[in-house]
């Protein structure tokens, strides 16, 4: 399989559910390369994108999780950049 470089936006608007996120970015730690959190206060929303490195497979078993969770959208944007994993 080959890995692809991608970003990962996650608008939260219930933060309730940032503890299970985090352990979310846990359990898949071996993707991420980075992450920013960006509070919105006055927009009563926070915003946080993560920069990733993995398989399609990896990368939309994490994003798909997230899509799953009450109070959260995500969306994901993917490179053409490709390395072999072989």
């Amino acid at each position: 399989m080959e890995k692809r470089i991608g970003s990962v936006i996650i608008l939260v608007e219930d933060r309730s559910n940032i503890p299970p996120l985090n352990k979310l970015f846990t359990d898949f730690c071996d993707i991420i390369i980075g992450r920013q959190g960006l509070p919105l206060h006055h927009r009563g929303i926070s915003v946080i994108s993560i920069v990733v490195e993995g398989t399609t497979d990896e990368i939309g078993a994490l994003t798909g999780k997230i899509g799953k969770m009450k109070g959260l959208k995500v969306k994901s944007v993917l490179t053409s950049y490709r390395k072999s994993t072989e």
